[in-house]
């Protein structure tokens, strides 16, 4: 059978009979991937625990006949100790679902996508790091990435620079004039603190008063519900 190597982040797995797992990937070159690790659940496996969850790795793949590929070889890159703390896991999964969901067509390369996730992990590693900043972070990134940029100093209806609310439907930040139904207040300090989440500035992000930053992530994962269409699964748990 053809292979080829890439790089890749594990993104969830399920169990395949007795002894296999179907793991889904997002890797560098050829966005997502699912694939079989035959045998990885029994004691003398080659893979080890190299294929978890999170996990960074230097993956071949075997082309499958039908829309699995096949696991041949793999080295670790980084492995993801997330497991251990179970806050910074829960945000771990959030960001999993979201690349999972942005990045809905297998085989469709996502460069952007992969660099942001992989980042965005070692990023939850760093207990220097507040991980619910991390999680706001990635969402909005991801979301401008995926073509859902969201507006922060300008109305995103008009360009009006008068933003006064915050619009989940209309796009982020809106004017009066363009406000919509179940717009929120958008204070300076919210609309500076969305922009340096956009931006990954944490100096300023990690200064923002925590008031003004849990009204900020109430408006970073209405966005994300919205554009996503639906709310993801993992957030009810993510101990922020």
């Amino acid at each position: 059978m053809p292979t080829y190597r890439d790089e890749a982040v594990v993104l969830r797995t399920h169990q395949l009979g007795e002894a296999d797992r179907i793991i889904t990937f997002l890797t560098r070159r050829h966005g997502k991937v699912r694939a079989v690790a035959k045998g990885i659940r029994k004691t003398s496996s080659r893979f080890g625990g190299r294929l978890e969850p999170y996990c960074l790795v230097d993956i071949q793949f075997a082309e499958g006949r039908g829309s699995l590929e096949v696991v041949t070889q793999v080295e670790s890159l980084f492995v993801s100790k997330l497991a251990g703390d179970y806050s910074r896991f829960t945000a771990a999964e959030v960001l999993v679902e979201t690349a999972d969901r942005l990045v809905a067509e297998e085989g469709s390369p996502s460069l952007q996508q992969y660099r942001l996730l992989a980042g965005a992990l070692r990023a939850l590693e760093d207990p220097d790091r507040p991980y619910p900043l991390v999680v706001d972070s990635y969402l909005l990134r991801s979301m401008a990435v995926a073509g859902y940029a969201v507006a922060t100093t300008r109305c995103a209806g008009c360009n009006s620079p008068a933003v006064k609310w915050f619009s989940p439907q209309g796009g982020g930040a809106v004017c009066a004039g363009c406000k919509t139904s179940g717009s929120t207040p958008l204070e300076g300090t919210a609309a500076a603190h969305l922009g340096a989440l956009l931006a990954g500035d944490w100096a300023v992000a990690k200064a923002t008063e925590r008031g003004t930053a849990r009204r900020v992530d109430a408006m970073v994962v209405a966005y994300a519900t919205w554009h996503l269409d639906r709310a993801l699964r993992s957030l009810p748990y993510f101990e922020r």
